[in-house]
């Protein structure tokens, strides 16, 4: 089994409801998300997934996340944008684009600073 996985960012605000602390004020993030997919074969060329399609899948999906206060985009209106809801939105989101491409999903992570993060697989 093969893993693949590119990193990237986005920044944005967000503040958590019912926290009853410091995080339930507003407050932004240099949000880090790791992206990880698994293959168990190669295309004929060697590669599982070309790094730069799995970059564009991710930038697109995180494309409406970044510079905005998550808490007025869906679905986090409804549930608060935790690193661990922002991880499986991700996720949810980007798991049918990258199985078109022969690649299964494995995990998101969400890094919301540089010690702290969250991390969504199914299983």
């Amino acid at each position: 089994m093969y893993e693949i996985s590119i990193e990237t960012a986005f920044s944005a605000a967000h503040r958590l409801r019912n926290y009853q602390g410091n995080c339930e004020a507003l407050h932004g993030h240099n949000w880090k998300v790791q992206v990880t997919v698994q293959a168990g074969v190669l295309n004929d060329i060697g590669l599982a997934i070309d790094f730069k399609i799995l970059k564009k899948i991710t930038s697109e999906t995180l494309a409406r996340m970044d510079h905005v206060c998550l808490n007025d985009i869906a679905p986090f209106c409804d549930i608060n944008p935790s690193s661990e809801n922002i991880a499986r939105v991700l996720y949810e989101e980007m798991k049918t684009s990258l199985a078109a491409f022969g690649v299964s999903l494995f995990k998101v992570s969400v890094w919301e600073s540089d010690n702290a993060w969250a991390s969504y697989y199914e299983g």
